[in-house]
């Protein structure tokens, strides 16, 4: 089943391999994209995935970016520097998607100011991420005031645009990993008394508001989808306070709304992921959003990840690290060849993109 076709909103694939969208940092200090991007992005595409979502991309001027070096979509001059990037993919066949990431709180570089924002004025739990630039503690945000919702919605729906007219087929609204629109749904990050905190629904909100911002800035024919989480990148342990209860709240309105996937990553995409012997993150996604599901978490095991979308949990597979260790895993698992390990050093590092002289090594379609 990894190698049947599958329709994605208009997009014809023809396999179930995504790459997953992995922060590397290797951006210039204003945010353009480079040939390095280039070149690392479109060995994806040589290797046989049929989607290719980037990395985190900054939205706006003022809150959103990360991490320094990291790529936006905040204004006209990143938005010519992704063209070649997104053209080197289509050339090999494959679609990509533009993942628009507001960090909030989580923020731990930004050119553009020293202040973070987020639901509430309380700082993200664990230390910065040092291979990403960071030390110590996250600093206090500042809470969200009115005009700083609105400015987020906008900045979301203005960089979707951007998107599409940089060519790539669509947009992932990063919802996850404990950056600015999970930050909405975290129970502990979010302690507002006002429409968007409290219950789940509450909590919502927010997204459910960006979403429809977003769609109404693109259009029908553009493809929007977002991606959720329980655990955060500073808090891996973090669950749903009321498990599969709130995973039924939070799938069920995303279905309701204009998205055309949800795309959830876990730390085993195939485990219970509410407690032993619930659902796991993907096959609630699928039961109550009646979505399509892209599934993410150690899924590089094509045993493991065809049983999922065999069991109906899931109807596409993300792979990141595996992806980073075997840019070219559809191919190699096509033909029958064994996989590249995982190494940290070689292949996590944000500066360990691929060199020039490995491109010609990558098994093609």
């Amino acid at each position: 089943m990894l190698f049947q076709d599958f329709l994605l909103d208009q997009h014809k694939l023809d396999n179930r391999y995504i790459v997953a969208p992995m922060t590397r940092i290797s951006a210039g200090e204003d945010g353009r994209a480079n040939e390095t991007m280039k070149d690392y992005y479109e060995r994806f595409a040589k290797g046989g995935f049929s989607v290719v979502i980037s990395e985190g991309i900054y939205p706006d001027e003022q809150y959103s970016q990360g991490y320094l070096n990291q790529p936006g979509l905040a204004n006209q001059q990143q938005l010519n520097s992704w063209k070649p990037v997104v053209n080197a993919v289509h050339d090999e066949g494959s679609i990509m998607i533009a993942q628009l990431m507001h960090a909030g709180g989580q923020s731990q570089g930004n050119i553009y100011t020293d202040e973070t924002i987020a639901p509430s004025a309380v700082a993200p739990k664990g230390e910065q991420l040092g291979f990403y630039g960071g030390s110590g503690p996250f600093q206090q945000p500042r809470a969200m005031d009115e005009k700083d919702l609105e400015d987020v919605k906008k900045a979301f729906a203005d960089s979707a645009l951007r998107a599409k007219e940089a060519g790539f087929d669509g947009v992932e609204l990063h919802g996850a990993n404990g950056y600015l629109l999970d930050q909405f749904l975290t129970d502990y990050l979010n302690v507002r008394d006002d429409q968007y905190g409290g219950t789940v629904e509450n909590r919502l909100r927010f997204l459910l508001e960006v979403i429809s911002e977003v769609r109404s800035a693109v259009g029908e024919d553009f493809t929007v989808g977002i991606r959720i989480s329980q655990a955060k990148v500073a808090d891996g342990e973090h669950k749903w306070a009321d498990g599969e209860k709130e995973a039924k709240q939070i799938f069920t309105a995303l279905g309701n709304s204009p998205l055309d996937y949800v795309h959830v990553t876990d730390a085993d995409g195939t485990a219970s992921s509410f407690g032993e012997g619930t659902r796991s993150l993907a096959e609630a996604a699928k039961e109550f959003s009646r979505l399509p599901v892209i599934a993410n978490g150690q899924l590089q095991d094509p045993a493991k990840a065809e049983r999922l979308i065999a069991e109906e949990q899931a109807d596409l597979i993300s792979i990141g690290t595996g992806a980073l260790a075997n840019p070219d895993l559809p191919n190699r698992i096509s033909a029958g060849l064994d996989l590249q390990p995982f190494d940290f050093e070689k292949t996590l590092l944000p500066k360990g993109y691929i060199k020039d002289h490995e491109l010609n090594q990558t098994i093609k379609k």
